[in-house]
This record gives C-alpha cells, sequence and structure tokens, in this order.
C-alpha cells in the first residue's frame, strides 16, 4: 500500500498521534499546506497549486521541492490536484492533512466531498487536522478505535439507509434517515465502535481529544 499525505491549507494540531500517522508517509503539499511541513517534519516531494495563498518562497529547507503551477482561474481546487498528483504517483491511501478546519469553511466541505468520491474509486482515505479525524463510511463495517467518552458525529451528504452504529452511547440498528435529519449529531463512544450504512454517503467526524465536548 503506497501512503501518501496530502497537506492542505486548514487548521493543524501537531500531535504525537499525527506525527506518528504521516511519519513515513510520502508528501504532497497544495498551496499555502506547504506550511505544515516543517511543523511536522516532512519533507514534500510535490508542491502543487496555483500559489495564491502560499508564501512567495518555501521554508529554506524546502527551497528544493518541485512546483506544480496551475493558472489561479480552474475548476479544480489545489487540494484535488494534489490528490489527483498522487494518485498518478501509485498512491492508495491517502491522508488529508489540514483539511477540516481553517478560515474558509467551502474548503472543508469540499474535502469531505473529495473524500467521498475518492474512496468509492477504491482509496483508502481520512482526513485528519489533529483535533479531529473523518473517515467514510460504506456498506462495510468500519472500525475505529475510540477512547470511551470521544465525541463523533455522522455527517450525511444524502438520505441514507441501514444505518448501524454499533459500540455508542445511542446505538442504531439498520435505520434509514432522511437527509434533513440531525439524529446522527453528537453521539459518545463507549469504547472502539463499528459503523456501516448500506445505502448513502456519510462521513464519521471524531474528536481526537475525549473530553471535548
Amino acid at each position: 500500500m503506497s501512503h501518501f499525505a496530502i497537506l492542505l491549507a486548514g487548521r493543524m494540531a501537531p500531535t504525537a498521534e499525527l506525527r506518528a500517522l504521516v511519519a513515513a508517509a510520502r508528501v504532497i503539499a497544495a498551496d499555502d499546506g506547504i506550511r505544515h511541513a516543517a511543523t511536522l517534519g516532512l519533507a514534500p516531494e510535490l508542491w502543487v497549486g496555483d500559489f495564491d495563498s502560499a508564501p512567495g518562497e518555501p521554508p529554506i529547507a524546502l527551497a528544493g521541492v518541485r512546483r506544480e503551477t496551475f493558472e489561479r482561474d480552474k475548476d479544480k481546487t489545489d487540494g484535488e490536484l494534489a490528490i489527483e498528483a498522487a494518485i498518478a504517483l501509485g498512491a492508495t491511501r491517502l491522508t488529508l492533512v489540514g483539511a477540516l478546519g481553517g478560515p474558509r469553511s467551502d474548503h472543508a466541505f469540499a474535502h469531505f466531498i473529495l473524500a467521498l468520491r475518492y474512496y468509492r474509486a477504491g482509496l483508502d482515505i481520512a482526513l485528519c487536522d489533529g483535533a479531529e479525524s473523518a473517515f467514510p463510511l460504506s456498506a462495510e463495517p468500519r472500525h475505529f478505535e475510540l477512547e470511551p467518552g470521544t465525541q463523533f458525529s455522522v455527517l450525511k451528504f444524502s438520505a441514507v439507509t441501514g444505518l448501524t452504529i454499533e459500540g455508542a452511547k445511542w446505538p442504531l440498528a439498520d435505520v434509514d434517515l432522511p437527509f434533513t435529519s440531525i439524529l446522527t449529531q453528537s453521539n459518545e463512544a463507549a469504547g472502539p465502535i463499528r459503523v456501516s450504512v448500506r445505502q448513502g454517503d456519510a462521513i464519521l467526524l471524531a474528536q481526537a481529544d475525549p473530553t471535548v465536548r
């Protein structure tokens, strides 16, 4: 399995867990996501984007990183271009770092959509920033090693059928929900959980800190 970390421009908390997750990954930075590289001790092999938000020059330690420059007026986001570059280089697993927060909520939403797209295409994909992690769901049950008390939500991007949540304070068994339902907001893990959805598009979003409420 070829693991790539994609550095995006959103928030990032350089926790020990996040560092360990991406330590052995190949790295591609998207535009201003390059700023996370030094903090995480990573050396990107490629830096892509239109560079409208990135520093004019990268830190000295990253001055030799190969760049691919795109027009600002384009039909793809810098993050999407970075993901496509990773796939072209043989990626089978992606960790999107800095995908969840930051000043642009629309970018975070776009990253959820991209995660669903590429998970459907067969890639193992996760969004992690040190504070939260997000994972696309499917009919195949997915296991998540959460500490007791960890808050999590299932975010729906369509109506869902056959949603099952095991190991939570509020479990669900083969439940159908319309897109407009917020029943799956703010659940709590009793320990490791298992989640599946038979049909529909959904993402599990979990807090890294079990004390966060």
